[in-house]
């Protein structure tokens, strides 16, 4: 049955029988008019991001999740199989399936997220900073560190990232899975 529930971002809801993650969202009391809740939902399944805007007195379906810690094990191409640390029960995911795939490293540490209800595997989300190796790097040109100036990187996942023209191969950086991005350099 559908309830009267306050939103909040990473909130999985329920709408018109299909499952959306809250990015975003914003009570606004405008001047003239009712009050709104201003969201951006993403489709848990295809990816999908969109703005809806929910007057404040709309029922919402809120989908009870489990959040399982999990290790990645290994992929045979289509698939990525993990493995629950609690029960020790494996599971596979899809590409779309697994949030920041790119940076996915064996035996890396990641959680599950499942609709409780149906017992549906809804995504895999990997910690939101990783520290990868660099295995591949251009070579920084001398004189170009008058500005703040990337350079194309590989990481040891496969992972193609601009990194700052000081980061050589061999060195651990800290990356962003969720942006995509470079941090900083980490000390070894």
């Amino acid at each position: 049955m559908a309830q009267a529930v306050d939103i909040s971002n990473g909130m999985i809801l329920r709408l018109e029988n299909e499952l959306y993650e809250v990015v975003e969202f914003l009570h606004v009391k405008p001047g003239k008019g009712n009050p709104y809740v201003y969201t951006r939902l993403k489709n848990v399944v295809t990816g999908r991001v969109f703005e809806r805007n929910f007057p404040s007195s709309t029922r919402i379906e809120p989908v009870r999740v489990e959040r399982r810690p999990c290790q990645y094990l290994y992929s045979d191409g289509s698939q990525y199989y993990f493995m629950e640390e609690e029960t020790f029960e494996q599971f596979g995911a899809s590409a779309e399936q697994v949030r920041g795939v790119e940076f996915l490293t064996e035996n890396q540490r990641c959680e599950a997220l499942w609709d409780a209800d149906t017992e549906t595997l809804l995504f895999v989300e990997l910690p939101q900073f990783v520290v990868l190796e660099i295995v591949e790097a251009e070579m920084a040109v001398k004189g170009d560190s008058v500005t703040n100036i990337m350079k194309n990187a590989v990481l040891s996942s496969g992972a193609r990232i601009k990194v700052p023209l000081f980061v050589e191969v061999g060195d651990k950086v800290k990356v962003d899975t969720r942006k995509k991005e470079y941090i900083e350099r980490v000390k070894a």
